[in-house]
């Protein structure tokens, strides 16, 4: 795990990446990490990345209660989601929930992204099933992301967008780019006529790659 420093520094410089690609816009998403003492440093709501700092950032215990923030700062409102996937998934250090376009093109119909491409699945672990609705914000969408998440490091959240997890900050937002180009690709898959599958064992194969290399 990283330090107490490190981890908030690459909370905040992934924060502003995800907006310079375009996987969120103004304030929307958020970024988490898991600290050393299992504490858990997260973007603040309502602050949009251009402008966020260091000091804007806030550290929560594992039950959510606020430990460390800045006046007038407060938790991600999607909290409850990160702390959801930190409880079920011991092996993750980091935490991001995106908006980005394509992928919820296939949350707002319910439609998983398909395992279409050699490495997607050395990357995410199969294709990216869409968790079940439940409104922003709330203890459901933990639930449900959890369940879409066994054995995945990314899943849609149904009419809403994607979340994903990983060993670190940067990790997971090279996961929910692959997610984000891999549904663009898809999507012009299907326009062209229809997707050709990878062979099933190929992508048995990527994913016991993926478990192997899942918390590295």
């Amino acid at each position: 795990m990283k330090s107490v420093p490190e981890a908030h520094a690459a909370v905040l410089a992934t924060a502003k990446e995800m907006l310079r690609k375009g996987l969120v816009e103004g304030t929307s998403g958020n970024i988490s990490a898991r600290l050393p003492d299992g504490n858990i440093v997260c973007t603040p709501s309502s602050v949009d990345y251009e402008d966020m700092a260091g000091e804007d950032l806030v550290v929560v215990s594992p039950d959510g209660t606020v430990l460390e923030h800045a006046e007038g700062r407060s938790p991600t409102s999607e909290l409850l989601l990160h702390l959801a996937c930190y409880r079920a998934f011991d092996d993750i250090g980091s935490v991001i929930h995106a908006h980005p376009v394509w992928a919820t093109m296939f949350a707002v119909s319910h439609e998983p992204v398909p395992a279409c491409i050699d490495e997607f699945t050395m990357y995410v672990g199969g294709e990216v099933r869409c968790a079940k609705y439940a409104p922003s914000g709330s203890a459901e969408v933990g639930a449900n992301a959890v369940e879409a998440l066994q054995g995945r490091a990314a899943a849609l959240l149904a009419n809403h967008g994607l979340v994903a997890v990983g060993p670190s900050p940067a990790k997971v937002l090279h996961v929910v780019a692959v997610v984000e180009r891999t549904a663009q690709i898809a999507w012009g898959g299907r326009v062209l006529g229809g997707i050709v599958p990878i062979p099933a064992k190929v992508n048995e194969d990527f994913a016991g790659v993926y478990q192997l290399m899942r918390s590295m």
